[in-house]
């Protein structure tokens, strides 16, 4: 049964989620003009702070303005205010400064899904994203930022929910929309000999070249560009790898997916499909009930979808013995398995 959060008991409440933004669209605005970065550089080594005139001659914009971005930001815990000068706080130097090991990538990609939904009411009304001519790409910087958001997400993850599947007599594997490769290279590194596949855009194509190679994979896990909804998926694969990619669909282009990734199989063969798992109420979890909305302003028809929808779909597709593994709090990983013969 649902239950209002507490937060959200009080009028006060209620405005406090409905001025949310204010905060996010400052740390954003940030990242993109890169204000953390260019304090970093400003103050070298030592971090001395310096002053607002600096950093809005460094990231060229209005001095007044990024004064009053920089005493926000101090505001919000994540920039030093002394004497009238500025410099990074230890947390903000270490994730938010580009070049960083440890910088936040995905705040980029965040940034970009800001503008997306800016335009949710009319999304709304309409049904789907407003541009009718929208791709899964963009421009180069574009899906750069969306690869290396993609990339950080689930590096960690992707070991470990590799490590849940039995790749006993997998060979072969075709990892569908992989992005940057970082679960093909984690399927490469669970099981020696395997043979992995990557299969993206040709733009992300490259992309994924890149990571796999500064990992040290590119002798194990191999490319393949091409588009998924027209073009055939090859053959005799032992698995067949979804991670993040039926929720950009809508229910008919999965099915048709499903068949098409079936039809890649050896006999015996199986299709996992890792995502959001909606309740039943289409209530929780609740970040999927938040990425629903994230569908609809960035996809034509896109959606979440609960377990029954995803079996139902590799059942039409030829697949018995389905199996739900859990992973992170409301995801999961639906398995499918083709008859042996």
């Amino acid at each position: 049964m649902w239950q209002s959060r507490p937060e959200l008991n009080t009028p006060e409440g209620i405005m406090a989620l409905a001025m949310a933004f204010q905060r996010s669209r400052t740390l954003l605005t940030a990242v993109d003009l890169g204000v953390f970065t260019a304090l970093s550089s400003l103050g070298g080594d030592s971090g001395e702070p310096v002053s607002s005139t600096e950093v809005a001659a460094k990231i060229q914009a209005d001095a007044k303005a990024t004064d009053r971005l920089l005493n926000a930001l101090t505001a919000l815990g994540l920039v030093r205010k002394t004497h009238g000068l500025f410099s990074n706080t230890e947390l903000s130097e270490l994730f938010l400064v580009e070049g960083r090991e440890d910088y936040l990538t995905n705040l980029r990609h965040s940034s970009e899904l800001y503008r997306a939904w800016g335009s949710l009411t009319d999304a709304v009304r309409k049904g789907g994203c407003l541009d009718e001519a929208a791709t899964p790409i963009q421009d180069e910087e574009w899906t750069a930022s969306f690869i290396a958001a993609m990339h950080r997400r689930a590096f960690k993850s992707a070991p470990v929910e590799v490590s849940k599947l039995n790749l006993h007599g997998v060979n072969r594997l075709l990892d569908v929309g992989g992005g940057s490769g970082v679960y093909a290279m984690a399927f490469a590194q669970a099981k020696a000999g395997v043979s992995v596949t990557v299969f993206d855009l040709p733009p992300v194509v490259r992309l994924a070249e890149d990571y796999i190679r500064k990992a040290g994979l590119s002798g194990r896990v191999s490319t393949r560009a091409g588009d998924y909804r027209s073009d055939d998926l090859g053959l005799a694969y032992d698995l067949v790898f979804f991670s993040a990619v039926a929720h950009i669909n809508s229910p008919e282009e999965n099915r048709l997916l499903m068949r098409k990734a079936a039809a890649a199989l050896n006999p015996g063969g199986r299709i996992v499909v890792l995502d959001f798992i909606m309740e039943p109420d289409r209530v929780l979890p609740e970040r999927g009930a938040l990425f629903a909305l994230n569908m609809i302003v960035n996809t034509p028809a896109g959606d979440t979808y609960t377990e029954e929808e995803i079996a139902s779909w590799l059942m039409e597709a030829g697949c018995r013995d389905i199996e739900r593994i859990d992973t992170a709090p409301g995801m999961a990983m639906i398995v499918g398995t083709l008859p042996a013969e």
